[in-house]
């Protein structure tokens, strides 16, 4: 069977580090073309993959069977849109919108053209969660009672970039950014959420959006889920704590893929997901713990799970509707921010 021919628009972190490697890793594709303006960026995609670098997004349709859209956040729906209107299935990086309206929108637009819309939500496929997950489906915790889960870095001076220097025109921020991880690994685990509390600050000179953000989630089903994002932590905190009824996990340290992504290693190479023995997570309760070895990340999962849905019906890796669950409680999230309130979800 001929390969999925995939068109991917943007060329910068997420296009460079995530997508175009992956793409290039799986079975059944073949990165065909790349939008990026950026004479450095098409020179790279030259000489590293058997794909034409074009300047504008006109440039791609009639090139590509599949769009990937890793260009910036403001651009993601027009651009998803665009795609889906010329009978396109696409994978949009996250956040998939702006709001959960916007893709509310985009996702009636796939059904009524019968295509694949899915979300490059790739922390699903992180190694830590996985294990949290297993730790929590299997009973280990006893009953859950607070998740904690946090991406924080120390990074006080501001590397520049929309991101940064973008409001609330280009979403950038790390509400949306990376609590869009957050909130979504939190309902993955959990469930749907009742309750929303946030907190977002600017704490550096010359950032225009959030740099510091805290969330607090009352679920349905009564966990309660503590979420931080930061830019200012000069001691960060562990990456996963979960409390039970009969144990804890306490995780420090972030999964391995993306710093091997972005040292230029293969993620078809063997133990690429594989994490280091000392930074394993413990279990336990009070003094006692034991060491839990973290279970392999998975990215590749991702888009493998794509050309499952495109060459053999199965549901995509990644459920668009769930998404758009995740962005009503990151609006709700915006709303308790700035009116000081807990936001309550239907």
């Amino acid at each position: 069977m001929s390969e999925i021919d995939v068109g991917l628009v943007g060329y910068g972190t997420a296009g460079a580090c995530f997508h175009a490697p992956l793409i290039e890793a799986t079975a059944g594709l073949r990165l065909a073309a790349v939008v990026t303006r950026d004479p450095a960026r098409a020179a790279e995609v030259a000489g590293r993959y058997a794909a034409v670098a074009v300047p504008d997004v006109e440039l791609l349709w009639d090139r590509c069977d599949l769009v990937v859209v890793a260009s910036p956040n403001r651009t993601h729906v027009p651009v998803a849109t665009e795609a889906l209107t010329r009978g396109k299935p696409v994978v949009v990086d996250k956040p998939l919108a702006g709001s959960a309206e916007e893709a509310r929108s985009l996702v009636a637009l796939a059904g009524e053209r019968g295509l694949m819309l899915t979300v490059f939500q790739n922390r699903r496929w992180d190694g830590d969660y996985l294990t949290v997950r297993e730790l929590v489906d299997g009973g280990a915790l006893g009953e859950v009672l607070r998740f904690e889960s946090r991406f924080e870095r120390w990074r006080p001076v501001p590397k520049g970039g929309w991101r940064e220097s973008g409001g609330a025109e280009e979403i950038g921020g790390l509400l949306y950014d990376l609590g869009s991880h957050l909130v979504d690994q939190a309902i993955q685990l959990f469930g749907p959420v009742r309750e929303v509390y946030a907190e977002t600050d600017v704490r550096r000179a010359g950032v225009a959006s959030d740099d510091d953000t805290f969330l607090a989630l009352t679920h349905v089903g009564g966990v309660r889920s503590h979420l931080w994002a930061g830019a200012m932590a000069a001691r960060p905190g562990p990456r996963f704590r979960v409390l039970g009824s009969a144990a804890g996990y306490l995780k420090h340290g972030l999964d391995v893929q993306e710093g091997r992504l972005r040292a230029g290693l293969s993620p078809a190479a063997p133990g690429f997901g594989e994490e280091d023995e000392d930074l394993w997570g413990t279990l336990g309760a009070a003094e006692q713990a034991v060491s839990v070895p973290t279970l392999p990340g998975r990215y590749l999962d991702f888009y493998r799970g794509v050309v499952a849905c495109l060459r053999e019906g199965a549901a995509p890796p990644v459920d668009p509707c769930g998404v758009v669950d995740a962005l009503a409680v990151l609006d709700a999230a915006r709303v308790s921010a700035v009116q000081r309130i807990v936001t309550h979800l239907g």
